[in-house]
Order: structure tokens, then C-alpha cells, then sequence
């Protein structure tokens, strides 16, 4: 397969730039074939704005939109990565998923809810957070990460096996993000083959 990984986070000797790292590098121990798109250092713009809203008659997207979505076009499995930021995404993932993800290119509502137009990639969310997963599973917040973002938005988007990955603990000890790290490997190891089915 052919892997996009997406990451979000200013700076390049982050944590969660590491997760992508090592993420990558189980997807090419598996065989697979990787592509990084480092939102910050390519200086993707994640503002929506009237560009995007008023395409042209053709209903071509902006041209960095376009280039976002043959990367995608191109990827077999897609893996986000961004640190929990206030209980969601920081804004140049928002941003991405809001400019990237467009109506009549990635989903249509009218006819059926739950279809992507796209085909079927399998994804998984790798997201680095300083909270205990005790903590946020006793506040109920895990379960609306995954009510949020694997009924709600990536289930929209085709994504088929997806999965959610906190990294809980990645500002804990050196054993503690070594353990994530080999977490980020391994799911990027036994990636799941899209679900034809979907």
C-alpha cells in the first residue's frame, strides 16, 4: 500500500513529529510505500475562505486544495497525527480536514449519509496527549474523541478500517514515550488494508 501520513505540529523535533517518524518507519518494515505531508513546513494555509467557497464555474477547488487531494487520490491508508489540543485538533489539522475534504469530492450527502465518494483507504489518527487515558476515559472524553472523529467526520471520508490512537502519557517519562513510540511503529506495521466493502 501507499501511505499518506499527515502531521500537524510546528515544530520539526516534536514528539509528535518523532510518532510520524517511527509511524513511517513500521509501514516501510511492512512493505509498504510512505509519503509525509508536514503541514507547518510546507506552509499550508489552513484558513477557509471565500476562495473555497466561491469555486469557479469549472468547481475547481484552489490549487493547493487540488494538490492536497492528489495526495490523497494517490494513498491507500491515511495516518493524522497531531497532539490533543483543547480536546480536538489543532488548527492547521482543522483547517486541512475543513479546505482539503470538500463537498462533491469526498462526500455527498444527498443520496446516502454514510458513503464517501472517495474509495475506501483504511486511516488511523495517532494523537499525542499529556493526559492520563484513566483521566480521560473516567471524564468520558475518549468516547467523544471517537463519537467526533470515527462516526462523525472520518466516517464520511471513506476511511475503512479506521482507528484512534491516544498517545496518552507523551509528556511522562523517557520509558513512557519510548512505549509510545513503539505503539506509533507497530501501527504503522500492521497497517489493515481497506475494507472493499464500504
Amino acid at each position: 500500500m501507499h501511505v499518506l501520513t499527515v502531521l500537524d505540529h510546528p515544530n520539526p523535533t516534536s514528539f509528535s513529529a518523532a510518532v510520524a517518524q517511527r509511524f513511517m518507519e513500521g509501514a516501510q518494515a511492512a512493505g509498504h510505500t510512505v509519503e509525509l505531508t508536514d503541514l507547518h513546513a510546507e506552509g499550508f494555509n489552513p484558513l477557509w475562505s471565500m476562495e473555497d467557497i466561491e469555486r469557479d464555474a469549472q468547481a475547481r477547488d484552489p490549487a493547493d486544495v487540488v494538490a492536497e487531494q492528489a495526495r490523497i487520490e494517490r494513498a491507500d491508508a491515511l495516518c493524522l497525527v497531531f497532539p490533543l489540543f483543547w480536546w480536538g485538533m489543532p488548527s492547521m489539522m482543522k483547517g486541512w480536514v475543513d479546505r482539503v475534504w470538500t463537498w462533491g469530492w469526498a462526500y455527498d450527502q444527498l443520496d446516502d449519509p454514510n458513503r464517501s465518494l472517495l474509495r475506501p483507504r483504511s486511516g488511523v489518527l495517532l494523537v499525542p496527549a499529556g493526559a492520563r487515558s484513566d483521566e480521560m476515559d473516567a471524564a468520558g472524553y475518549k468516547a467523544a474523541l471517537e463519537t467526533v472523529w470515527m462516526n462523525g467526520t472520518f466516517g464520511y471520508f471513506g476511511l475503512s478500517p479506521r482507528r484512534l490512537e491516544v498517545l496518552n502519557g507523551s509528556s511522562g517519562s523517557d520509558a513512557r514515550r519510548q512505549a509510545l513510540m513503539d505503539r506509533s511503529y507497530d501501527a504503522g506495521f500492521t497497517l489493515l488494508p481497506p475494507d472493499p466493502a464500504v
